[in-house]
């Protein structure tokens, strides 16, 4: 589904990523993992098209990204609330990537609906702006909005960050249906190692731009996960 090959990024002579190959398989529910500089945004963001490799591609479902715009009917994304519209209301940014994903107001509203819960009463029917939200229910709508459409890839970044426990157990629980019941690809980067160990099948570390790690999800990973990052040995 999505190929990774001789991946460079550097900015002047600063290199902040290399991955020579990463292939991640439609319906995986992948994690990626790093400290503050390890490359993982970058690396969304180059999915996303939003900057250039400085060498190096990446394929999704056989489309150079930074080739054609033929992968966009079929990927969606949170990165943070910049990719929101903070001056309509999350009703209408709702309607919005509705219109550009060909569904009309009646598909959106039965999407929507069902993630009552998940807003917990604090999205829909407020008269707010989405400038107006606060931090954790801009990210609610802006999650939602990246369902709209039924897309193949969905691309969350820090998806858990400035959500309450009750929704974040929620999360968890609307993306092991994306990928177990719909077959969707969901890459998450988090600096939460419970949460991801929780959601994804495979977790890859990247650290300094370069993956050091390239782990199949079990019950130790999440010890292993801690044991790097504390960088004691796994007893």
């Amino acid at each position: 589904m999505i190929t990774t090959s001789n991946l460079l990024k550097k900015y002047n002579k600063n290199q902040v990523l290399n991955i020579k190959l990463l292939e991640i398989p439609k319906g995986q529910s992948f994690g990626l993992v790093g400290n503050n500089g390890a490359g993982k945004t970058t690396y969304f963001s180059l999915l996303l098209d939003l900057i250039k490799p400085t060498a190096g591609y990446i394929e999704t479902n056989g489309v150079r990204v930074d080739e054609s715009e033929n992968w966009k009917p079929f990927t969606a994304a949170f990165i943070d609330e910049s990719f929101l519209i903070g001056y309509l209301t999350p009703e209408e940014y709702f309607y919005f990537i509705g219109e550009l994903r060909g569904q009309n107001k009646a598909d959106v509203d039965k999407l929507v609906s069902g993630f009552e819960d998940f807003f917990h009463g604090e999205i829909l029917g407020q008269k707010k702006y989405l400038r107006d939200l606060s931090k954790g229910n801009q990210k609610k709508a802006g999650i939602v909005a990246a369902l709209i459409g039924n897309p193949k890839v969905i691309i969350l970044d820090e998806p858990f960050a400035n959500l309450d426990p009750t929704t974040q157990i929620r999360l968890k629980g609307i993306i092991k249906n994306l990928v177990e019941k719909q077959d969707v690809t969901v890459l998450i980067s988090s600096h939460d190692l419970l949460h991801i160990t929780d959601v994804c099948e495979r977790i890859v570390v990247l650290e300094h731009g370069e993956i050091v790690k390239d782990l199949v999800t079990s019950e130790a990973t999440l010890k292993e996960l801690e044991a790097h990052f504390s960088r004691t040995e796994v007893l």
